[in-house]
Formats: structure tokens, C-alpha cells, sequence
């Protein structure tokens, strides 16, 4: 497939039910083979370009105005491929193989050649499993790689990617990165990349444009533009290198919460071997580690999701405050005020239909009365910059809104045990920095904070640091 041209004449599109117009007044022209990497501040409207261009945002969906064109006709499902920003929501087939040649089959290309493909892609992506591997039992990183390879194995014209590294381990963002680099080159195909660390694809692109509300703010070679805008990047969101936000998490007196004794996590089999941990209020504690060795699990076993393999979870007496057994037997409303979990994907824990209700949602269920659950809501909405999305339906917002709502929405009843996988993924330098001060809030109030991350700067803010699988050999 020969390489795309895009071009934008005074593009457009508001969602359905909104006033604001997530694009608006595009002008940009990529020229075929061209390799752009998009950035902007949450919410400006990247995730919403680079779904037109695959050609997924459907008229019944919300409303366009000006052109966009790809080799001149208006984009259609299948022109290009794209990684979306959930990559669980690309997991299409149940084994790994199967589920990578799911895009050439739907492309017609010769048995032969998808049976070249489907390990060649897998091998780009370092995607090291069987292909008769469950494609669904993959870590959220491998997904990653996974929906990855399965765009790589179609040969398209226009590569889109939305945050492809952001679920990655250190190692992985360069392999997946070079992965990107080396499939484009080879075919050809013109790269339009979303990204909020500049640092990761400066070199790996030609081209950067920064994308506002109202349009193009910057654009041109990557280190042409940081040199000219860089300051005020930076004060729009930008993660311009250099120039990354610090916010510092004082500890504070707290009481331990949870011991954990030959502790070893696992989904029916084992996964990682943990041994002796303790969780105590007024405290961030970081896990960290690569793709697939048991963060995740150790989250969820931690906040009473998920029951060991072996050893023992247990409360303390004041986290546990009357209930008896572990975590994973106590119901769902005593878990509200003792223990919130956020899962790595948003969307699984979305149960109403604007962002309002949903930070709510805890607080309805312990009777708080209406006039303090509308204050403590409308603070989250304020420190969160949703306000203006109050009542939009969730899963219209973009990635990076998503992971705040979910986060707000666990922090609402204020938990003595806070879980969350993932917590700063998809954020801009601004928003990045209102979540962490949040985090810092309710540890200066005494929660506990278990932050399952590969990112680096809220890693360094944490007081303590617990490495699984290769990375155990960074310093607890």
C-alpha cells in the first residue's frame, strides 16, 4: 500500500451532546511518508484527530465541519491502521496469532504472506509468547505490543498510534518505539504518533505539530520547535524535556494497613514471589518492574481483588475495623471507605452516564448527604479540570480525562487504602500535576497510596519503591 497524504481544511468536530468543540479551525497538510508526532494538552484533541483519520467517528456520533481527507476522498474504517489508546479494546481474538492476522485476513492478503507477517510483527513489537498464547491473559503492556504487531502485520498506508508507550516499561518505550521506526521505514507509510513525552519520539520523527483547541499552535522539526516554544509548551502542558513539573509528597503519620506475609501473587499460577510487605497510612508506596511480571496482580491482591497463591494478606486492626477475614472476603460497601481500587483501563469501572454522577457514585452509596456530596464532588471536579465536563457521558471524554475521572471517583469516599494501576498515564505536564498534588492531599490526610507505575517522576516521588521481577534489583 503506497503511503497517505492527509490534509485539513478548517476541520472540525464536537462530540454528540457537548457544546465545545473538541477540534476546530484544523489546517495541516502531512505529506506521504512523513512521520509527525501530535502533541498537545489533555482534551485538546488529539485522540479525537486521529480517530477521523481512521475513520471511525460516525455521523450519528457527534458533528464535523470543514475537510478532512486522506488521498483526497474522506477517511474510511480500514485505510489505516491504529492503535488506540485502550489497547483491551483492539484485542479482537483469543490467541496471540490469531488476533495479529486478523487485520490481513480482513485485507485479503494471501495465507502465505500472513504466515510471514504474523512473526515477523511480533518480533518487531518484542512480543515474546507462543503465538497459541491467550491473547487475553497478556499483561496491558503486551496488549500493547500486541495491537501494535497487528497493525505492523497490515502494511498500511497511515500508522496511528495514541499513546502507544504509555503502559510500558522503560525498555519497552524504546522497543516499541524503534518497532514504530523500523515498520514505517520498511513500508514506507506515513506516522502520525500521539504522544504527551516529547523526549521518547523527538529523534524518531520528522516532524512535530502542537494541537490546540482552535488548531495548529506549532509546527516543524522537533527540536526547532522546542527550541522556539519550549516555555510555553511547557505552560500549556506540553512534557517538554527539561522542563518537567516536580511535586513534592511529604509523608505523614499514618497507621499500617495491610501486612502481607510470604506473599505470592498469581492468576491460578504463580507470578511473582513478594514475601513480606506492609502497607501503613501517610505514604505512597511505588511498584515498579517490566511488562508482565505481576504489578498488576500485586495491586489487586493487595486491595483484596484477588486472593494469594500462597501466604497471607491481612488487615490491621485499624484498616479492618470490626470486619473480620482478608480484604477479598469483605463486601463491596465495606471496601468503600477502607479500600478503592483503580484498574489500569478506565472504562471497566465507568457505571454512569456523566462525569457528575460517577465521582459520586461511592458517596451515594454510603447515604452522604446531598449538600456535602455535591461540595466534594464539585472540589474533585475543580481539581481534576473537569468541570467543564460535568455533565458529559464518561466514555466520550479522552484517555487522559478518563484516568483522572477514575481516580477522582476512587479518592471521593476517602478510603483509608488507595490502589491504582497506572494513575498518571495519558496526562499532559499540567494535568500530571494536579493529580500528584491530589495524591498528596489525602497522604497528608493519612491514606496509603499504592501506585502500580512505569512512570519515572512519580516513582521518585514516592517514599517507597517495591521491585517486581527484573527490577528487583532497584533499591526498595
Amino acid at each position: 500500500m503506497t503511503a497517505a497524504r492527509i490534509e485539513a481544511r478548517g476541520w472540525g468536530w464536537r462530540h454528540g451532546g457537548r457544546l465545545a468543540w473538541a477540534v476546530d479551525g484544523l489546517d495541516l497538510v502531512v505529506e506521504p511518508g512523513e512521520r509527525v508526532l501530535l502533541l498537545g494538552a489533555s482534551g485538546s484533541g488529539k485522540s479525537t484527530l486521529l480517530a477521523a483519520l481512521a475513520g471511525v467517528l460516525g455521523d450519528d456520533q457527534g458533528e464535523a465541519r470543514g475537510e478532512l481527507l486522506i488521498d483526497g476522498r474522506r477517511p474510511a474504517p480500514g485505510r489505516a491502521g491504529f492503535v488506540l489508546q485502550d489497547p483491551e479494546s483492539q484485542v479482537i481474538l483469543p490467541r496471540v496469532a490469531d488476533d495479529v492476522a486478523f487485520g490481513p485476513e480482513n485485507l485479503g492478503v494471501p495465507i502465505e504472506e500472513i504466515r510471514r507477517r504474523v512473526p515477523a510483527a511480533l518480533a518487531e513489537v518484542g512480543l515474546a509468547v507462543p503465538g497459541d498464547a491467550s491473547a487475553t491473559a497478556l499483561s496491558g503492556g503486551q496488549k500493547q505490543r500486541l495491537a501494535l504487531a497487528g497493525v505492523l502485520a497490515m502494511a498500511p498506508g497511515l500508522v496511528l498510534l495514541d499513546e502507544p508507550t504509555a503502559n510500558l516499561d522503560p525498555e519497552g518505550v524504546e522497543e516499541v518505539r524503534d518497532a514504530v521506526a523500523r515498520g514505517v521505514a520498511a513500508s514506507g507509510a506515513t506516522l502520525v504518533v500521539v504522544e504527551h513525552r516529547v523526549a521518547t519520539w523527538q529523534d524518531a520523527v520528522d516532524r512535530v505539530v502542537v494541537l490546540g483547541r482552535e488548531g495548529v499552535l506549532a509546527d516543524g522539526p522537533s527540536r526547532a520547535v522546542l527550541a522556539a516554544h519550549g516555555p510555553a509548551l511547557a505552560a500549556a502542558g506540553v512534557w517538554v524535556p527539561g522542563l518537567s513539573p516536580v511535586v513534592p509528597v511529604p509523608a505523614a503519620p499514618g497507621e499500617g494497613l495491610i501486612r502481607a506475609e510470604g506473599l505470592v501473587v498469581g492468576r491460578g499460577r504463580p507470578v511473582a514471589r513478594i514475601g513480606d510487605l506492609g502497607l501503613d497510612g501517610g505514604r505512597l508506596t511505588a511498584v515498579v518492574g517490566p511488562n508482565g511480571a505481576g504489578k498488576t496482580t500485586l495491586g489487586l491482591t493487595l486491595g483484596g481483588l484477588l486472593p494469594p497463591v500462597s501466604g497471607r494478606v491481612g488487615p490491621t486492626a485499624a484498616l479492618a475495623a470490626g470486619l473480620r477475614g482478608e480484604p477479598e472476603r469483605w463486601r463491596s460497601r465495606d471496601l468503600l471507605t477502607r479500600i478503592a481500587v483503580v484498574f489500569q483501563s478506565p472504562q471497566h469501572q465507568f457505571l454512569t452516564g456523566t462525569v457528575r454522577e460517577e465521582l459520586g457514585v461511592g458517596l451515594r452509596a454510603l447515604k452522604v448527604p446531598e449538600a456535602r456530596r455535591r461540595a466534594r464532588v464539585d472540589d474533585l471536579l475543580d481539581r481534576l479540570g473537569l468541570a467543564p465536563l460535568a455533565e458529559a457521558n464518561p466514555f466520550t471524554l479522552s484517555g487522559g480525562q478518563q484516568r483522572r475521572l477514575s481516580v477522582g471517583s476512587a479518592l471521593a469516599a476517602a478510603p483509608r487504602l488507595v490502589v491504582l494501576d497506572e494513575p498518571t498515564f495519558g496526562q499532559d505536564a499540567t494535568t500530571w500535576a494536579a493529580l500528584v498534588r491530589l495524591l498528596a492531599d489525602v497522604v497528608a490526610d493519612g491514606t496509603g497510596v499504592l501506585a502500580v507505575t512505569h512512570d519515572p517522576l512519580l516513582a521518585a516521588a514516592a517514599h517507597r519503591v517495591v521491585p517486581v521481577g527484573r527490577a528487583a534489583e532497584v533499591s526498595a
